[in-house]
């Protein structure tokens, strides 16, 4: 009998201890799924939320969006701006326990450049070559010179992945990433969760203070926030501005709030593949009419509880790079009938397909009712956003809505999106005038000159709108009180550094 007591006291002393151990786990609840998990292949901005914890890059951002130091220590430009050198960080190994060098470095700037499947090439599309030229020293040497360059570093484009993984996966390397981050892969299952535990040979590791981090995707904003009421979650981010206020009241809960550098929009398939040949794809005076027949400020009020901003470029009216002789345009559903008359309609039926998370779902039947005004008959298409994207990048679409999370260099929320041969042109529209302009933005270190570029390129594309830009959303969040440490990043990213879980 003693000893039944005894061996019943080791299970319950084993099962507290186990719970103990436990507690430093953090549930976070995402909008959308991720796509893969390859850095050079996925493009979603939740997986770049999980990056932000598996991943490290050469360069990050502080709050300011201003590069700083991440497994690059620091860096220099020389040859007028034709050659980028970088010192590397000592001591940094893969999740694998490959070291980190400079062979490992130029390993992954190679993959992202000649990878088929890669979508990092038109962001390094500037890089000659890549070399190594000390043990822990690289340098980029460029076709021109490209300011853009260290933003690019600071995302997908500079996460290093280890060249023992990436070879023998290949295109298949989401399905077991092995990067250099603070928290390493561990198990995903689609539509599920995205499960990371810490990594104990982590570079930085004195400042990780959680054991395990999973990421739960929940479409639903209302499921969402009830599942961190109820203690299912420990952060839901992308909360609805509808709920901001309660969440502000609740003496559980932490709110945060960050305005992001990117823009919601409407892609408009222009040229890719056969769903591009209809009116509303070859007419811009469609397309015009279609933009003029919404209130963006309406919007901001209506569905975003006044936390966003109208816009109607690729980045907002209070960035230094926004063309003020472009406005957001006042809604006028006149003129957008007139046009549309022009084009030879009275009314248009277009379908519309968009994320089926709550917020884009509302701010899409807004939409679809202030365009009926000026005779467009939308046809609402909801979807998980994974295979929204991957139905972009396919064609398989008329209309499209996206978001852009953003990047701290004009060059990465526009070149990519309009260029002719850009990583992520969706919808396949080329102006050789427009790419001209924004290849000489990207090759150009005079702030003056890159702004006359963007504000000739943004003129064009404000007559053309093969992206009908909405606004600018901010990023709300609600954490759990036991969470402390935790500051929202202007780039929209959960950086969980110096992040700690109480009971």
């Amino acid at each position: 009998m003693r000893q039944i007591t005894k061996f019943s006291t080791t299970l319950l002393t084993a099962a507290l201890l186990s719970t103990s151990a436990f507690a430093a786990d953090i549930r976070i609840g995402l909008q959308d799924d991720a796509d893969v998990l390859d850095p050079a292949q996925s493009r979603t901005f939740v997986g770049r939320l999980v990056y932000t914890s598996m991943c490290d890059k050469l360069v990050d951002l502080d709050n300011n969006l201003s590069v700083v130091p991440q497994l690059a220590t620091k860096w220099a430009w020389g040859d007028n701006g034709n050659t980028l050198t970088m010192d590397l960080r000592e001591g940094v190994v893969f999740h694998d326990g490959t070291p980190f060098n400079a062979e490992a470095a130029v390993y992954t700037i190679e993959r992202n450049m000649t990878m088929p499947e890669s979508r990092r090439k038109s962001e390094l599309a500037s890089v000659a070559k890549v070399e190594a030229t000390g043990e822990y020293q690289i340098k980029f040497t460029l076709k021109k010179p490209d300011a853009s360059l260290l933003a690019q570093l600071s995302d997908r484009a500079g996460m290093m992945i280890s060249p023992k993984a990436g070879k023998e996966l290949g295109a298949n390397f989401g399905s077991k990433p092995v990067c250099a981050g603070p928290f390493k892969f561990v198990e995903r299952i689609q539509q599920d969760r995205i499960v990371l535990e810490k990594f104990a040979d982590y570079w930085n590791k004195d400042n990780i203070f959680l054991d395990k981090v999973t990421f739960l995707p929940i479409p639903d904003t209302t499921v969402r926030l009830a599942n961190l009421r109820a203690g299912d979650l420990d952060m839901a981010e992308r909360i609805s501005a509808s709920d901001a206020a309660s969440v502000k009241d609740d003496p559980k809960l932490t709110y945060g709030e960050v305005v992001g550098p990117g823009y919601m929009a409407m892609y408009v398939n222009i040229g890719n593949g056969p769903k591009a040949n209809n009116p509303f794809g070859k007419d811009k005076r469609l397309r015009q009419a279609f933009s003029l027949a919404i209130d963006r400020e309406a919007i901001n009020q209506v569905v975003f509880e006044g936390t966003a901003m109208a816009g109607n470029q690729a980045w907002p009216p209070t960035s230094p790079w926004y063309n003020k002789d472009v406005p957001v345009p006042a809604r006028d559903v006149e003129k957008a009938k007139a046009l549309m008359k022009e084009a030879g309609f009275d009314r248009y039926e277009i379908e519309l397909q968009h994320a089926n998370n709550t917020t884009q779902t509302q701010m899409m039947q807004v939409i679809q009712a202030m365009v009926a005004e000026a005779g467009f008959d939308v046809k609402l298409k909801a979807t998980e956003f994974a295979t929204l994207l991957s139905e972009q990048t396919a064609g398989n679409y008329v209309l499209s809505r996206s978001d852009w999370s953003g990047r701290s260099d004009p060059d990465g929320n526009i070149h990519q999106f309009v260029t002719c041969k850009g990583g992520i042109n969706d919808t396949k529209y080329c102006n050789p005038e427009v790419d001209k302009l924004l290849d000489e933005a990207r090759a150009s270190t005079d702030d003056a000159v890159r702004k006359e570029k963007y504000d000739a390129a943004t003129k064009i594309l404000d007559d053309d709108l093969p992206l009908i830009y909405l606004g600018h959303q901010a990023y709300l969040y609600a954490t759990s009180k036991a969470v402390t440490g935790f500051t929202p990043s202007s780039d929209g990213m959960i950086r969980l550094t110096g992040v700690k879980k109480g009971s």
